[in-house]
């Protein structure tokens, strides 16, 4: 993400979203071979919190899913997670629901990191398969209804064509088929974003885009509807991370494959602007009566739970077919 400060608005522009070409997906996907290395482990730890979340949430799911597609699966963040030394009964009851998972990554250096069956257990509990291409195209060759699941973790933020992407999910869903992602979004990072702006501006009089664009969480809801999802739901966690300063942020964000992709992107970031930067951080977004050591860092994770429509899937009763009033019992005095 690091690396461009414009907000994506989809709401106004979403008929030509599908033309847009915000993202290089080749860039995108070298950041993501460099984040395979086993140095970038140690920043793996949003990655594999946001996991974690969804497989709460998948526990709460009492369905079968006899073939799962895992879309931007990384090197298995939720697989790791259902298969982690922590898990619980509702874990293990999950796993017995699950069937195969095909593993869509478009870093093969990142699929494969962790196929090793002699050392990460994801390999022999799990019925995996694991295929390399680049997701975002390779969700249109799939069948449709090929898929009872389609799950995604922190994936979809460095997509291009996200409408078209979102409708070929629903397409490739079985009827009453679920699909479960997060995504970083919202102003992920409006500590770090607002710093590089005022030191860029102190400096230079002017700044460059240096974070990345980010779809809100409204864009998102809509995006579902026209998707033909049914039964959204549209949440956001907030993770606050601490650094010990800015440089130690900016370093982690290339680790975890967050490096700005955007086509337009500052080629490199002036030493005198980190450092004007770094100055200008703590004094913004750290108060001064504060315990804490080193700075904030906040990311929004948007949560999306949607459903493939299906005749006999449970529908919302029709706008004003309801018997009570609620003003009349919100009114009635308390006994």
């Amino acid at each position: 993400m690091l690396q461009c400060c414009t907000k994506r608005r989809l709401n106004a522009t979403i008929r030509n979203y599908s033309s847009l070409q915000i993202f290089d997906r080749k860039i995108k996907e070298l950041h993501r071979d460099r984040a395979a290395g086993e140095n970038a482990r140690q920043a793996e730890y949003l990655r594999n919190e946001v996991a974690a979340r969804i497989v709460e949430r998948l526990e709460f799911v009492s369905r079968k899913f006899p073939n799962v597609l895992d879309f931007g699966s990384g090197p298995g963040s939720i697989e790791s997670s259902l298969c982690s030394s922590d898990s619980t009964e509702h874990t293990e009851a999950l796993l017995s629901r699950l069937g195969k998972i095909t593993m869509l990554e478009s870093s093969k250096a990142l699929l494969y990191r962790d196929s090793d069956p002699d050392k990460f257990p994801l390999n022999t509990r799990l019925k995996i398969e694991r295929q390399h291409a680049d997701e975002e195209y390779a969700i249109a060759k799939y069948p449709d209804s090929s898929f009872d699941a389609v799950i995604s973790n922190m994936s979809l933020h460095w997509i291009n064509d996200l409408p078209g992407v979102l409708k070929n999910i629903n397409r490739v869903l079985v009827p009453d088929g679920m699909f479960m992602a997060s995504m970083i979004g919202g102003d992920s990072l409006f500590e770090l974003r607002t710093s590089l702006q005022l030191a860029e501006m102190e400096r230079y009089g002017t700044f460059s885009p240096r974070l990345s664009p980010l779809a809100e969480v409204r864009d998102i809801g809509q995006l579902m509807q026209q998707a033909g999802f049914s039964l959204n739901t549209v949440d956001v966690d907030e993770i606050v991370v601490s650094y010990p300063d800015v440089l130690s942020l900016m370093r982690d964000l290339p680790l975890m494959g967050e490096s700005n992709a955007v086509h337009n992107r500052p080629q490199f970031m002036p030493r005198d602007l980190i450092l004007a930067a770094s100055a200008l951080y703590p004094a913004l977004h750290v108060g001064e009566d504060s315990n804490e050591e080193g700075i904030p860092a906040t990311f929004r994770i948007i949560h999306i739970i949607g459903w493939k429509p299906s005749p006999d899937q449970q529908k919302p009763l029709e706008r004003g077919s309801g018997q009570t009033n609620l003003k009349e019992i919100l009114e009635e005095p308390s006994s």
